[in-house]
This record gives structure tokens, C-alpha cells and sequence, in this order.
């Protein structure tokens, strides 16, 4: 009886809800591979040269970067740290941080490697306050150290919350946020997920407050022909995925400078597909390859933006007030926290306003969409309301960032002495 009854059972199960299920049994099997991974990781350190030791000092603050390319959100802190007189560990995987070059006193920059040799020292940290970018904790290879106190997760762009990769934020303790939409998503997953409340605090973005003032001591960009800046994300939805040399072919018939900016993960995920067509693209007069660690100068120089559901899209909008096209039809949310949520990812209903959509069939007419796209004076009243609800606190997040970490160290200090 029971199995003559599954097929019609299987029915009711959604395209939706079936890719979500089969997305929470990889993530099982995947966080069960990891735990006896992690396990052999620490033996193998102890039985070799790599001890695997926690600090028997518990270290006040501790900021973990897995790349250097989010140096950007984590300079201006470890700055204020410093001007302060504070303390802080500044942790990084990338062995060309450039934090690891930085003269400071009070902040001190270490290395502690690549990949797993990485994790198994986080996975071991004495630490009060802990703050990264990095999503997933207690999720895969990063565990929660039972000698750190308190995980606080930044976000690296002014999009949705809710764009990580299925549980991203789930196991943090505290999530600084750049707009009040942004705890709207993580207040419903939460009560999805039955999880505890988190700390939400809206701090504001440190490095549009710096890419702001930056801006304000150059002067605007003067382009012999409007150059386009290609910005993908990474992942089989993104435009390369999708369109590949179709989006590159029609954009060299315009006949205006093409700059590809390949998301720094591309070079991991997708090294096939992008040695691919840089074969098949090498650089010329008129398309150029950018893989610089700091982003500013080509965003600067662009006078319109080709994107999809990548965060760079708001920090070209909102800092340098240039208008987008973007590509979302292709976007596959299955194995994003944005599965589980109703409505549509605010950083989509928000699109509309900052630019148009690209789908394939304009392609032939790619120079005349660029055009219109550059020339349409009314897209600056969408990246002004994109501005409202996005970044908040503006010029004071670098302030209000290190505030919210001290004062909440001072408060689990406190808590620990009472319980001495």
C-alpha cells in the first residue's frame, strides 16, 4: 500500500521544493565529508611538523579573510583599529594579501595558509570577537571554535542577504548589515529555518564610504569611444556561462572599447571556460582583460556596465552614478538561501530601476541598446532610491563597524569574569 502510494506522493513535490530537498542531501553528505576530513587534517598535523594548537592566549579580535580581494571591506577597519591604539589579528589565506605589506603597530597580519591548513587553524582559534566575510560557518571546512566567543559576518556588497549559498549565515552569531531589507531576509529564513535570532546591526558599507572619497579627488572620466565594462558574476547562471563568446562577438560589432572583469572565483570554478575565450579573445584594441585585485580605477573609467546578479553591480551604481544592463532570466536560485524565500531577492526588484534587461535576441542590436542605456537621464532617480535603501549610515560605517566589535567584546569579557 505504502509503496504503491509514493509516485502520487511525488507529485506533490514541486520542481522547487525537489531541487531545494536534493540541495539540503549533497549539503549532508558534503558536511559528513568534511567532519572526517577536518579529523584526519588535525591528525596529520600533529603527527608532522604542522602542529595544529589553539592559541593558549585568547586573542581579542581576530578578522579572517579567505582572499585578498575583500581587502577592500577589511582595510578601513584594521585602519581604525590602528588609529585607535586597539589590538586586532588580522588573518588571511591569500600569501599576497596586501595587509601582509601594511607598517601597522597595533594590527597584526599573518598568513596561516591555503585551504585546509587554513581551516584547521580557524577551527582552532581562542578568540573573543571573530569577524570575516566569508559564509558557510559550522557549514563545511570552517567550524566553530569552541574557544571563540563570537562570530560576526560583513557583508562584502549592498546586495541581498539572502544571495549566499544555501545556509551561508546561518551558524554566525551577529551579521553587519548595510540596509534594513537586508534583515528582513535574514529574519524570514530564520523563522524558516527555526533558527535563534541573530544580532542584525546596520553599520553601512566600509569601502563604498571609501570609494566615495576616492571619487571625490579625481576627475570624471573622458573616453575617446564609451568603453563597457563586462561584469560578470561566476556560476552556470552567470553571462559567460550562459552567452559566452555570443555576448563578446556582439559586443566588439559596437565598435567601442570592451573591458572583460571575470569574478575572481571564475578562476577557480571556471578556469576551462575562461582560458577558453581568452584564447579565443586574446587582448587587443579594442577588448582588454581585467583581473586587477582593486576594482576602482576600470569602474571609474567605464561609462556603462553589462552585469547579472553580481554585487559589483551597486558599487559601479550607487558610488560612480552610471547606469547598467543586466541579465537575470538565467538565474538559478536552487542552491541559494534565496530558495526559500517567497519573493523575489531585493536586489532584482531593484534592477529595473538602475537599467534594462539584455536578453539574447538584442544582441544584434547591441550598440543602440548601449546608447539608449547611457543616454537616459531618468535611471539617476533609481540608482538615488537604490541608494536610500541600500547604504546606509553613509561616511560613518568604518566608525559604527569597530564600535559594534568593541563594545561587544567588552560585554563578553564582562560576561566571562562574572562566571570566574
Amino acid at each position: 500500500m505504502l509503496l504503491t502510494s509514493l509516485p502520487h506522493i511525488a507529485r506533490y513535490i514541486d520542481p522547487g521544493t525537489g531541487s531545494m530537498l536534493f540541495t539540503l542531501f549533497i549539503g549532508l553528505l558534503t558536511t559528513g565529508y568534511f567532519f572526517f576530513k577536518k579529523i584526519l587534517i588535525k591528525l596529520r598535523f600533529m603527527f608532522s611538523s604542522g602542529h595544529v594548537t589553539a592559541n593558549s592566549e585568547k586573542l581579542p579580535y581576530v578578522v579572517f579573510a579567505d582572499h585578498k580581494r575583500y581587502w577592500n571591506v577589511f582595510e578601513p577597519i584594521c585602519d581604525e583599529f590602528e588609529k585607535r591604539g586597539v589590538e586586532l589579528h588580522y588573518w588571511t589565506a591569500s600569501p599576497d594579501d596586501p595587509a601582509l605589506d601594511m607598517p601597522y603597530e597595533h594590527v597584526k597580519c599573518e598568513f596561516i595558509g591555503e585551504g585546509n591548513k587554513a581551516f584547521a587553524r580557524l577551527n582552532m582559534m581562542n578568540a573573543r570577537v571573530v569577524l570575516s566575510t566569508t559564509p558557510g560557518l559550522d557549514v563545511l571546512q570552517w567550524k566553530r571554535s569552541k574557544d571563540a566567543a563570537w562570530y560576526v559576518h560583513t557583508l562584502h556588497a549592498v546586495g541581498s542577504a539572502a544571495g549566499y549559498r544555501m545556509f551561508g549565515l546561518d551558524y554566525y552569531d551577529a551579521v553587519l548589515l548595510s540596509g534594513e531589507f537586508q534583515a528582513e531576509e535574514i529574519r524570514d529564513l530564520e523563522a524558516l529555518r527555526d533558527l535563534e535570532p541573530k544580532e542584525l546591526e546596520i553599520v553601512g558599507c566600509t569601502y563604498l564610504d571609501v570609494m566615495a572619497d576616492r571619487l571625490k579627488s579625481l576627475e570624471p572620466a573622458h573616453n575617446e569611444r564609451p568603453c563597457v565594462l563586462l561584469a560578470p558574476s561566476w556560476g552556470t547562471s552567470s553571462i559567460l556561462s550562459v552567452y559566452g563568446a555570443k555576448i563578446i562577438d556582439a559586443l566588439l560589432e559596437t565598435g567601442y572599447e570592451i573591458v572583460i572583469r571575470p569574478h575572481p572565483q571564475s578562476l577557480v570554478a571556471e578556469k576551462d571556460l575562461l582560458d577558453s575565450l581568452m584564447a579565443a579573445y586574446p587582448d587587443s584594441d579594442d577588448l582588454t582583460w581585467n583581473f586587477d585585485n582593486d576594482n576602482f580605477e576600470i569602474l571609474n573609467r567605464a561609462d556603462i556596465m553589462i552585469s547579472d546578479f553580481s554585487g559589483v553591480v551597486f558599487d559601479y551604481a550607487l558610488v560612480f552614478d552610471k547606469p547598467i544592463i543586466f541579465t537575470q532570466s538565467s538565474f538559478d536560485n536552487s542552491v541559494y538561501d534565496a530558495a526559500w524565500l517567497e519573493k523575489p531577492l531585493w536586489k532584482f526588484s531593484i534592477y529595473p530601476t538602475l537599467g534594462i534587461e539584455l536578453s539574447q535576441d538584442q544582441f544584434p542590436q547591441m550598440r543602440e541598446v548601449i546608447d539608449r542605456v547611457i543616454s537616459d537621464a531618468t535611471l539617476a532617480q533609481g540608482r538615488e532610491r537604490a541608494r536610500e535603501q541600500a547604504w546606509a549610515h553613509r561616511g560613518e560605517s568604518v566608525e559604527r563597524t569597530v564600535d559594534y566589535l568593541i563594545e561587544k567584546h567588552d560585554e563578553l569579557e564582562r560576561e566571562a569574569n562574572r562566571t570566574e
